[in-house]
């Protein structure tokens, strides 16, 4: 379900955040559906539980889960979560067109290369 690439300078915690947020927002882990626990989780990725923790309390935070105490932690079914992450998307967009436009690229070649990389099998 996650893997981390321990190559990656970005903090664990936050690669097992955005692993998540992408499995909430895609649908792949359905609303009300229960999380891993943090143990379990801990030991499938050979972690410290700790880290763990701190990424559900972040994705907690953000409204990607919430607790039930006693049972764990379970898939939030807010579907605003996706609009702002799209809405982070699109800003960033925004501000990559800009850059492209401050280094000359022509639109044609922009759109071209923004089909192509959609295109691209990559994920």
């Amino acid at each position: 379900m996650i893997i981390i690439d321990y190559q990656n300078r970005k903090p664990i915690y936050e690669q097992i955040v955005e692993k998540f947020q992408m499995l909430i927002i895609k649908g792949i882990l359905e609303a009300d559906s229960q999380m891993p626990s943090v143990r379990t989780l801990a030991s499938e990725l050979s972690i410290n539980p700790n880290t763990i923790q701190k990424a559900y309390t972040i994705l907690e935070q953000q409204g990607y889960i919430y607790p039930v105490k006693g049972r764990g932690n379970f898939v939030s079914g807010n579907q605003a979560l996706k609009t702002k992450k799209e809405e982070v998307f699109f800003q960033k967009l925004r501000d990559v067109v800009q850059e492209g436009k401050e280094l000359g690229i022509e639109k044609e070649r922009f759109i071209a290369k923004t089909a192509e990389f959609y295109e691209e099998d990559k994920v």
